[in-house]
């Protein structure tokens, strides 16, 4: 890696932590509580162990939600592996653990990994948390190691292809006015 690219790796690190400190595992496969799935129309391919669903689809796992146009899961013997979904946009809803705030994601096409504990959002991809947003044309989330990564598009509608962070102060009692007086007191 390149110096140059440190400190940008650096400041991805620093919004991950503040972005997703707070937030829970995306689908648990552990979970007790089921998955549910609201459609227009279902496919199940049980041989294969596809289910496409189409139209206005929400899934849900507790206080986690995914909408989109359409959403396919993969399953295994071991359970459910992937979920893949595509909307304009589809969304990804979930409440931060220590219940102040949720993260609200959005792309064109979102994917759940199971093994890998990966979310990627792909085309257009935006995650917001409390003031802090995260803008790029593909955006990976390992919830394991907290770690996201975030890339430009090479040729965006924008037409510069870069990644865009926005992160809010930790607390607004510390921060100073221009004129240097402390808003806290």
């Amino acid at each position: 890696m390149s110096l140059a690219n440190k400190p940008i790796r650096n400041l991805a690190a620093a919004l991950a932590a503040c972005l997703f400190a707070g937030s829970a595992v995306a689908f648990s496969l552990d979970s007790d509580v089921p998955i549910s799935v609201k459609a227009n129309s279902a496919r199940l391919d049980d041989s294969k162990g596809v289910a496409t669903y189409t139209g206005n689809v929400h899934l849900t796992q507790g206080a986690t939600e995914l909408t989109a146009d359409k959403v396919t899961l993969y399953r295994d013997a071991e359970g459910l592996r992937r979920i893949e979904a595509t909307g304009k946009p589809a969304h990804y809803r979930q409440p931060a653990r220590d219940g102040q705030g949720e993260t609200d994601a959005r792309a064109l096409n979102i994917i759940y990994s199971a093994p890998e504990s990966r979310l990627t959002f792909k085309r257009k991809a935006v995650i917001e948390q409390n003031g802090n947003l995260f803008r790029g044309d593909i955006i990976h989330y390992d919830s394991v190691d907290r770690v996201v990564t975030a890339e430009g598009a090479a040729n965006d509608d924008n037409g510069n292809g870069r990644v865009e962070m926005i992160i809010q102060p930790r607390s607004s009692q510390n921060r100073q006015d221009s004129d240097g007086s402390s808003q806290g007191q």
